[in-house]
């Protein structure tokens, strides 16, 4: 099988190099490249057609060539008459030119080898396409072997034929002669053209009226190529050695059978008894059979039968042939008038390429390509044809591959694209584009896509007819999935802006947020929010076509599941600007409804995520301050005094409960920060960074030590003051009386106090921790002006003269000027006014316990520390309200800010309010046992 496919490929080799070599030897090859070998035509097949292109001009051209090694076989002579048939032919050809008559673009050259002419492109001859593939390539190509004629061709190629044999007999004066589907020629539009004059018959007087024709006899002793095709011979060829048009026609009825019969003739012809054969063809013609036209149309089947007849007065003529019914097919009138398209005006054309798109669905796909197509493209040299061809052309490309637009009309449309005049008719064409440019961008490639395509989508949206940019933003969407995204963002999106803004148009504005909206979709959410959506602030119209325009473009935006709006854009942008439009006095009923049910809807969204991130936020705030609460109570219950009562450890607790603050114990100890399990925010690390920067600065600070002076020696006997304290602290529970209060005992009036006395307005955390281990309400203090001490050395006591121990002595205090009030009590200044105690001592067995030696002394580093105390505060003014302060325990349980605890005027109240129902020394004393034990 190998050796056999070696054989043939060497053969085939050795064939086309012989066919080379004769060909280049040919005088031909010096304008023209000769190509592949594709088919065969003329008389008896014997000439070889290549392709082949012209040198300079690259235009496309078919080469015939005759090798003369393919009669070899004959004599000389014989050859010599072969070879001057055959030029005569060409020669003949050459001297004619008609739409209906082969093109010669190059005339005969003759080299020693071969004979070669140049013509127009050929696809085959008609013979190649019935089935008669003699001296064709081997194996035959596959484009001759299936191709199939279509009524519509074959129908316009008869009407073509019939057309060259009216133009040869009324203006040349000529008979063919030899009329087969040998010697017609299928171009490579597909339309038939008649070659082959190597037995044409001339007429001997053609100026005159009637004609005459000389007739050769039949020699049978001619090589073939030297007398034409027998079967296609009217019979008064032979039997009466004459000739008239009419013989032609037989000629076009034998051809019109064998084009319906795959090239099979009515009769079959023994060229060695010619005479005889012709004789029975002709009693068989006189009684013609009616199966032999079967196969022939039936509308056509009355003229074929008259062109066979045996009475050439009965034949019609080839004029009388072109206007029969048969022709009139609607296919083939549209062929043959786009074969005088050049002969039109431009308002013919324009009137036939209107028609033209309800013809060509009619039209078979490949007559369409190789007839119409070539024919409109050539049109667009016309500008002002240019509007009425190019529907057309886009309507055939919907029919064509990718491949097929790309290689027969694209490159036809690149000038189209590219066309601004007239400026009209630019205009129309920008509009036939628009309408049309899902298929440009489906079968356009890429590159062309960007150069071309989207360029004249740019210019529309930026030209001057509204109307045109209308028809651009309506039809944008439909192709926006076929825009590649860099271009849409960075070329389309701009100019669509840019005409919403500077058109004065209301429809282009509003067509133009329409288009926005439609192609939302094919845009990522961060380009949506950082240009499209500012966008919409900087449109100035207020009509309400626009307003619902901009109410759209949020709502998609808004909803769609790819895009959507952060609570932060919708509370910081998009509500501040929708919420003033929705007020819009141009607005009607139901579009002010339609935006207040997307505001309410946005405000809904915006509360259900900013409510859900709150609940969060505050469910993990409390577990972090359960944690924080549960493992202080731990840590306070371990480093807990043994010794502490339980009113501290409620107070503590307490304290715990509304702080959460780091304690400070006795020994000094610092509880470690307990660790914790889930993570923190920044601020609660912020606020537990300040918490250890606290702890720091107190351990810093120098430890409280009770001052060790030695008190003076007595120099008189002290009064006791205790009654009279409690007294006071009694006279205290009524200040709602209006006259004038005793002074407690050892004090100046309030009035006589020095301004230096009072406590300054700062109160640290340190301080008021002491005091609420002193046992006074961290939340009551004193006001920042009235009641102030004096300036003292820092360890001077408050009290002087014989004290019990642990009150250190201080000197007498000045009377000075008038201070201001003390607080905010209604009663006047004078209301304490006594100098001393006017009443003598009493039983002090129940504060000998709070007074014993047994207490430490307290410096006035304690004192300065104890500035304010809030307590005081409240009792002096008892419609004070609380004032919640965080504090601090600190190591001084027990013993209040003055080193004094059984001074019922420092006795901290109840927590929730201030006491004032004490009745006498003796509950006073008892309360302050059940307090400090």
């Amino acid at each position: 099988m190998e050796s056999m496919l070696n054989k043939l490929k060497s053969t085939v080799t050795k064939v086309t190099a012989d066919v080379t070599s004769a060909v280049m030897g040919n005088p031909v090859t010096r304008e023209f490249d000769v190509g592949k070998h594709i088919a065969s035509g003329g008389n008896g097949l014997a000439w070889k057609i290549f392709n082949g292109t012209k040198k300079s001009t690259k235009q496309e051209v078919a080469v015939f060539v005759f090798d003369k090694k393919w009669i070899d076989k004959y004599q000389k002579y014989e050859k010599d008459q072969i070879i001057d048939s055959l030029k005569r032919g060409v020669q003949q050809l050459t001297r004619l030119r008609h739409p209906r008559l082969l093109t010669v673009q190059h005339p005969l050259e003759e080299s020693r080898d071969c004979l070669a002419f140049c013509t127009e492109p050929v696809f085959a001859s008609l013979a190649n396409v019935l089935g008669n593939w003699d001296n064709l390539p081997s194996p035959v190509p596959a484009d001759i072997k299936d191709h199939k004629l279509y009524d519509v061709e074959t129908k316009y190629g008869l009407l073509q034929v019939s057309e060259g044999l009216s133009f040869l007999h009324s203006s040349v004066k000529m008979i063919h002669a030899n009329l087969t589907p040998e010697n017609v020629i299928l171009n490579k539009s597909g339309a038939w053209k008649i070659m082959g004059f190597d037995f044409c018959n001339p007429s001997v007087n053609p100026s005159e009226q009637e004609v005459k024709y000389v007739c050769k006899e039949w020699d049978p002793n001619l090589p073939s190529l030297c007398l034409p095709n027998p079967e296609y011979l009217a019979p008064e060829y032979i039997l009466s050695v004459s000739c008239d048009p009419a013989s032609d026609m037989y000629s076009l009825g034998v051809l019109i059978r064998a084009v319906y019969n795959k090239g099979k003739t009515i009769f079959e012809v023994n060229k060695q008894d010619i005479y005889k054969s012709f004789s029975r063809q002709l009693d068989q013609l006189s009684h013609l059979n009616p199966n032999i036209l079967v196969n022939i149309p039936e509308e056509v089947r009355d003229h074929v039968k008259l062109l066979l007849n045996v009475t050439p007065a009965v034949r019609p003529d080839a004029d009388q042939m072109t206007k029969i019914p048969f022709f009139d097919d609607v296919g083939a009138v549209t062929l043959q008038y786009f074969d005088s398209l050049f002969q039109r005006d431009n308002l013919q054309k324009s009137q036939f390429f209107k028609g033209l798109p309800k013809v060509l669905p009619k039209l078979p796909k490949r007559v369409v390509i190789q007839r119409i197509l070539p024919a409109l493209t050539s049109e667009f040299v016309n500008p002002d044809m240019v509007p009425f061809v190019l529907p057309n052309v886009l309507l055939i490309a919907e029919e064509c591959t990718k491949e097929e637009y790309t290689k027969l009309i694209l490159p036809d449309l690149g000038p189209v694209f590219r066309q601004q005049e007239p400026i009209q008719a630019s205009n129309m064409i920008l509009l036939i584009f628009l309408q049309k440019m899902d298929l440009l961008l489906t079968k356009t490639p890429p590159d062309e896509i960007k150069n071309s395509v989207l360029p004249m989508v740019y210019r529309a949206l930026e030209a001057p007819s509204i109307q045109i940019q209308e028809l651009c933003l309506n039809i944008i969407p439909t192709f926006a999935n076929l825009i590649d995204y860099p271009s849409m963002k960075n070329s389309l999106i701009p100019r669509i802006k840019s005409a919403c803004l500077q058109t004065s148009s209301l429809a282009v504005r509003v067509n133009s947020l329409v288009c926005l909206g439609k192609i939302l979709e094919y845009l990522d959410k961060w380009y949506v929010l950082d240009e499209i959506l500012p966008f919409l602030q900087q449109i100035p119209s207020r009509e309400p076509a626009v307003l619902m325009g901009i109410l759209g473009i949020y709502k998609c935006t808004f909803t769609h599941k790819k895009l959507g709006v952060t609570k932060e854009q919708l509370a910081g942008k998009v509500l501040p600007h929708l919420i003033p439009l929705s007020i819009d006095n141009n607005l009607n009923l139901n579009q002010f409804n339609s935006f207040m049910a997307v505001i309410k809807e946005m405000l809904n969204k915006l509360e259900a995520e900013h409510k859900t991130k709150l609940e969060q936020l505050h469910v993990m705030q409390e577990q972090q301050k359960s944690l924080d609460i549960t493992n202080q109570l731990n840590m306070s219950a371990e480093h807990q005094p043994s010794k502490s009562n339980q009113a501290d450890k409620v107070f503590d607790i307490n304290q715990d409960f509304l702080t959460g603050a780091i304690e400070k114990h006795e020994n000094g100890h610092v509880p470690k920060q307990p660790s914790k399990k889930m993570s923190l925010t920044l601020e609660e690390k912020q606020k537990l960074a300040k918490e250890q920067e606290q702890v720091q600065k107190m351990k810093s600070q120098q430890p409280l030590k009770p001052s060790t002076s030695t008190p003076a020696a007595p120099v008189k006997q002290t009064k006791d003051l205790t009654m009279t304290l409690m007294e006071n602290m009694s006279s205290l529970n009524s200040f709602t009386s209006v006259g004038p209060k005793p002074a407690v005992a050892g004090f100046p009036p309030v009035a006589s106090m020095p301004r230096s006395m009072g406590f300054p307005a700062p109160v640290d955390n340190i301080a008021l921790n002491r005091n609420l281990q002193n046992g006074l309400n961290s939340n009551t203090g004193f006001q920042h002006s009235g009641f102030s001490m004096g300036t003292m050395n820092p360890n001077q006591n408050f009290f002087s003269g014989t004290a019990p121990v642990g009150m250190n002595t201080m000197p007498p205090l000045p009377t000075t000027a008038p201070m201001q009030n003390f607080s905010t009590l209604s009663s006047p200044p004078g209301m304490l006014q006594q100098n001393s105690f006017s009443k003598p001592a009493s039983d002090m067995s129940s504060l000998d316990s709070l007074f014993g030696p047994q207490k430490p002394k307290v410096s006035m580093n304690q004192m300065s520390q104890q500035k304010q105390n809030p307590w005081i505060n409240q009792y002096v003014n008892p419609q004070a309200q609380p004032v919640t302060q965080p504090v601090t325990q600190t190591g001084m349980a027990g013993q209040s800010a003055f080193g004094v605890q059984s001074n019922p005027f420092f006795n901290p109240p109840n927590l929730s309010q201030p006491t004032n129902t004490m009745k006498s020394s003796t509950s006073a004393s008892n309360d302050l046992k059940d307090l400090f034990g």
